[in-house]
């Protein structure tokens, strides 16, 4: 195949070009603007929340959440090893300490050791959590891919404890829970705040950009007024607070206002997409198409093999290299967290599948403009390599 087929990249088929060249004509280009607006009421009517604020990134949106959360020096915030950095590094922007707790096998973090962490780990005496003396503050949970966390458990080990939760959901736009006490619920409306991203990989891009949501309307416009700087006096630039630079900007919007009219013709593809590579898969000895968890609707945002590393001996590096060649981009997973420099002699709680999954997962082409022909041929093709790669050949 002549053509190179991308791991996922952004899709502009709608009213990308005629909202921008709106918002340049109208010379509202910056961190003011309709659009801005109308995206959050977007956002806010499709996850069913009263408000949400758009910034620069997901990452400025979990920095914001934790700022908003009381989360300061040497808090103690619990997080997943396995997962971008960005969803981890917002912890050490605030001088708090980051504890790594394992996954489970929707590699989302798994709620059995996070209750068995905060039980067996921790000291909780006059409603307060403490860990090795320093006061557990919050949560972090990154819904990975489009799967979905386990929260109805990890919200009733949070209410026990006292402990915020702020919901990762950069890549679960548009996932919701199907049964029990969050049936219903979007990712990011089930915590006390959800963070989103809308970088170019995502599900809907705006370029950069992110968005913020809370269980309580008054915890968003804080973050929006942290966000623009925390302005008390905009004539007289009174401030009363520390802010920041973290405003989306109204071209961003713009693109993410015609994104947001995309969005469930999106999933939708990407759902159809995922149904046909699970067929090309299907008893495929050599890797398995991972699922998505059965309670959940996903947006199945990525797709994810688990390599058979028993059978395929060749590294993830080298797998990837030769996909390479044969015209298909493909993605390990991240290294763990708390192996990177920064975050070396970090303390971890009974990490098995994290170290298990990080040498398994191999990302494949996922973007909602593959067609039947590149799905088929991603498929035959990542066979043909892996069936070369064993001991059998």
């Amino acid at each position: 195949m002549e053509n190179f087929i991308p791991l996922s990249i952004p899709n502009f088929e709608g009213n990308e070009k005629r909202y921008v060249n709106d918002a340049i004509m109208q010379g509202w280009v910056s961190t003011g603007g309709s659009y801005i607006e109308k995206l959050e009421k977007q956002l806010a009517d499709f996850l069913k929340t009263d408000d949400v604020a758009a910034c620069q990134s997901g990452t400025a949106a979990l920095h914001l959440s934790l700022i908003d959360a009381g989360v300061g020096s040497g808090d103690v915030v619990i997080v997943p090893p396995l997962t971008f950095i960005a969803a981890v590094n917002p912890v050490k922007y605030q001088l708090a300490v980051p504890v790594f707790i394992d996954c489970d096998d929707s590699l989302c973090m798994d709620p059995q050791k996070l209750q068995c962490f905060c039980e067996k780990e921790c000291s909780f005496e006059n409603g307060r959590l403490t860990y090795r003396e320093r006061p557990v503050k919050a949560i972090i949970v990154v819904h990975v891919f489009g799967n979905m966390a386990d929260m109805e458990l990890i919200m009733d080990t949070a209410a026990r404890y006292g402990l915020k939760v702020i919901e990762d959901a950069t890549e679960a736009l548009g996932t919701y829970c199907l049964t029990g006490k969050f049936k219903g619920y979007y990712a990011g409306t089930i915590g006390d705040y959800g963070a989103f991203s809308f970088n170019g990989n995502k599900i809907i891009t705006t370029g950069g950009g992110g968005a913020v949501t809370a269980k309580k309307k008054k915890n968003v416009e804080h973050i929006r007024y942290l966000s623009t700087q925390a302005k008390d006096d905009k004539q007289y630039y009174i401030h009363h607070e520390v802010g920041y630079n973290y405003r989306m900007t109204n071209l961003q919007a713009a693109l993410g206002v015609a994104q947001m009219e995309k969005l469930p013709e999106f999933i939708r593809r990407k759902q159809k997409n995922y149904e046909r590579y699970k067929e090309l898969f299907d008893e495929f000895l050599l890797a398995d198409l991972m699922e998505f968890r059965e309670d959940i609707y996903s947006n199945k945002w990525f797709y994810s093999l688990k390599i058979n590393k028993e059978k395929v001996k060749a590294s993830m590096k080298y797998i990837i290299e030769v996909l390479q060649q044969e015209g298909i981009q493909t993605r390990a997973i991240w290294g763990l967290i708390n192996e990177q420099k920064p975050y070396k002699g970090e303390d971890t709680y009974s990490l098995e599948k994290a170290p298990y999954y990080f040498s398994r997962v191999l990302n494949i082409p996922c973007s909602t403009q593959l067609t039947e022909n590149e799905i088929v041929y991603v498929a035959e093709r990542i066979k043909r390599v892996l069936w070369n790669l064993t001991d059998e050949t």
